[in-house]
């Protein structure tokens, strides 16, 4: 039984000051209201713009909206949620809640700022929380909502968006940077920081919620009503303004996939846009400055190596040129972001470095030792991905550990996590039933391995690549937002189409690229296995051959990668029966 109401006042005064009369609720009681264009929301004609807001006042509060000459001039009509049940906290509650899915949605722009969403505990919280549910279905069928809840969840506009409500530390990482930053520019100097966390922690989060925080910063007014209940409200201040008046800001994103999903996330996002979500060449290329760049996944910058493409060799040696007078073969892509930005923060995992052009592991190492000794190191430790717990990660790392076995350390455990479906398997096959199950019970379950089977079909569509158990398979057929694409469900992505990525379940491949040397006791890499050509690629340019060794470092990190992207649950299969003896040791 539904106790709330929705009513629909034309955004006028008039009309706000006659609805306002009807009901003292109106001007004395928490609600939440949404401000839209009145068209229905669907894409085809709907809502430019929706704002989102809760209020104690809802008259004094609508008058305030009225008197703002863009919001007058874009918006017709207003919602309000009532509900005789509702405190303060609920409303903020459902204010966060509907302004992620609104974002998540993707049909329209949302007008809000993205330092007020919340998600703080409160008495009752989920038996609200189901009557939440009842407000967007109600909302759905005025049109609001174009999608169920589910699809809009599983989708990167809602994964990837700015709207986000932080965990603690990372707010305290966005706040400590973003008062760094002020400082800084107060003292015109230059920094370079680093934000660290293993898979799940949400390193790509903090570097959009930063580029949507910064925006509107710079574009807040002084008749701004200031939003006490953010901690970032003090920053909403006039000499903030100020400093990051013309302020201009890129977010690198060195993965093509993952960068062209952000792009349609700040496309929608006001205050962004697509422009500024750049390739490392891009930063490299471009005749102007920046003032700030973000860079996510950092260990993905490339070091001088032979390029995917003759283009872009060339590209390498002019930019370099161009910046430091001489094609010097040390410099790296981040020497570049260096020699075009003024301050520079990284998002980092050394541990998630999969081919041997990306940064050297020492020099990642050198950054984070320099960073936690000047104090401009943030570390991210709260596990948002996988719902196995905090030490789930610690645990893959743990059971693919490459090396010889260290007598001083504890072998990995038998582990169970509650509540996470974390399961082994011995046929190709059934894996592959079980993730089309799990996909049409909840969506975003998917096939993924290392690469240590050639991709045939790239050239023959017709051609499968991974034949094993009675199961044909092709890899991914497209390079960009491949997990969204109709034909995923029955491909194979690779390291290059899930990294930065999540699933809510993911079916792992490990192939014969990976084995266990029994006599040893330890992991051994088969090179003749693993055909990502330029994952085991010498580098004679800097004098570099990558041994062995190096390769098992590269092929475990992405196994590792791998197992960490399921949500709800990770399934495994092993080509190499050695391995898949030994790993079935740590699997219930």
């Amino acid at each position: 039984m539904t106790s709330f109401e929705i009513q629909r006042v034309p955004f006028d005064k008039h009309a706000v000051r006659t609805w306002a009369k009807g009901d003292p609720r109106h001007r004395n009681w928490p609600v939440v209201y949404l401000l839209d264009g009145g068209r229905g929301g669907r894409p085809s004609g709907g809502l430019d713009d929706v704002y989102v807001g809760e209020t104690l006042n809802a008259e004094a509060r609508m008058l305030q909206h009225l008197d703002n000459d863009e919001k007058r001039q874009a918006l017709s009509e207003i919602r309000v949620v009532l509900d005789d049940r509702y405190n303060k906290s609920v409303c903020l509650d459902l204010e966060s809640h509907l302004i992620r899915l609104l974002a998540g949605d993707g049909a329209y722009r949302v007008l809000n700022r993205n330092d007020g969403i919340t998600d703080s505990a409160y008495y009752d919280r989920e038996l609200y929380r189901e009557s939440f549910r009842q407000v967007f279905e109600q909302l759905r069928a005025e049109g609001v909502f174009t999608r169920s809840i589910p699809e809009i969840e599983n989708s990167d506009l809602f994964k990837l968006s700015p709207y986000k409500a932080l965990t603690t530390d990372q707010a305290i990482a966005v706040e400590d940077i973003v008062e760094g930053l002020l400082d800084d520019l107060r003292a015109d100097t230059g920094e370079l920081l680093i934000v660290q966390g293993e898979p799940g922690t949400g390193k790509t989060v903090v570097a959009i919620y930063l580029m949507k925080l910064l925006a509107d910063i710079a574009a807040s007014k002084p008749d701004d009503e200031p939003d006490a209940d953010s901690i970032f409200s003090d920053f909403f201040t006039e000499g903030h303004r100020e400093l990051l008046t013309d302020f201009r800001v890129g977010l690198v994103v060195p993965q093509q996939s993952l960068r062209k999903s952000i792009q349609r996330v700040f496309k929608r996002t006001p205050g962004l846009s697509p422009s500024q979500v750049l390739t490392p060449f891009d930063v490299g290329a471009d005749d102007q400055p920046w003032d700030l760049l973000i860079v996510d996944e950092a260990h993905r910058l490339n070091q001088r190596a032979n390029q995917p493409s003759g283009v872009q060799n060339r590209k390498f040696i002019d930019i370099t040129t161009k910046l430091f007078g001489v094609d010097d073969i040390t410099k790296t892509q981040l020497d570049w972001i260096c020699a075009r930005s003024r301050h520079q923060i990284l998002m980092v995992d050394p541990e998630q470095s999969v081919r041997p052009a990306d940064l050297p592991p020492e020099l990642l190492r050198s950054l984070v030792d320099e960073a936690k000794g000047e104090r401009r190191h943030y570390p991210l430790t709260s596990q948002l991905r996988v719902k196995a717990g905090e030490d789930y990660i610690g645990w893959v790392r743990s059971i693919l550990r490459p090396g010889p076995p260290d007598p001083d350390a504890p072998p990995p455990a038998l582990r169970t996590f509650e509540g996470y479906d974390l399961r082994f398997f011995d046929d190709l096959g059934e894996m592959h039933d079980a993730i089309r199950e799990r996909d049409a019970e909840h969506g975003l379950a998917r096939l993924v391995a290392g690469y240590a089977w050639e991709w045939k079909s790239r050239n023959d569509p017709t051609a499968y690549d991974i034949e094993l158990d009675g199961r044909q398979l092709r890899w991914n057929t497209t390079a960009t937002d491949w997990i969204a694409s109709k034909t995923s469900i029955d491909e194979v992505g690779s390291i290059h189409t899930v990294q930065g990525y999540d699933l809510n379940y993911a079916g792992v491949i490990i192939g014969n690229d990976l084995q266990w040397d029994e006599d040893a006791q330890r992991l051994i890499v088969d090179r003749d296995s693993y055909f990502d050509k330029k994952g085991k690629e010498n580098n004679p340019t800097l004098g570099k051959t990558y041994s062995d060794e190096d390769l098992l470092r590269y092929i475990c990190n992405v196994y590792a990668v791998l197992m960490t992207r399921g949500i709800r649950g990770t399934y495994v299969y092993v080509r190499d029966r050695g391995l898949e003896a030994q790993l079935a040791k740590y699997f219930v």
